[in-house]
């Protein structure tokens, strides 16, 4: 996951943007993101640049306009900030920070069988 660009906290709120609902120009990215923040439209601009630049999103050029989109979906970025972290923290971690979200999320059946299938799968190849 080393090719991945590492996100900024601010620059997920960008991507969340886009991938709910893409392309958009930077106009409608910042329309969105004023209803959730208090940045300002300059802020926005910089944050979609940056990731324009990192290659996290993509844009396409009609008439004047560029729409942008995002090149990384969710779960690539979410996979990728996780090895990121768990690279950063070391893996004594990962029980504890699996156990908090475990016991804070309220998990379907479908998605604690799912769990329980990488479990399984997990305990097999030892």
């Amino acid at each position: 996951m080393a090719d991945k660009p590492r996100i900024s906290d601010a620059e997920w709120h960008v991507m969340q943007v886009l991938w709910k609902k893409s392309p958009l120009t930077v106009k409608e990215v910042i329309e969105r993101l004023s209803k959730k923040t208090a940045w300002k439209s300059e802020t926005i601009r910089t944050l979609v640049n940056r990731l324009t630049k990192k290659k996290a999103i993509g844009f396409e050029k009609k008439g004047r306009r560029h729409y942008f989109y995002p090149l990384l979906s969710q779960e690539e970025c979410v996979k990728a900030d996780a090895d990121s972290f768990l690279a950063r923290s070391g893996a004594a971690l990962l029980k504890p920070i699996l156990t908090s979200f475990i016991e804070k999320e309220q998990l379907s059946d479908e998605e604690v069988a799912e769990l329980q299938r990488i479990l399984d799968k997990k305990g097999g190849a030892r």
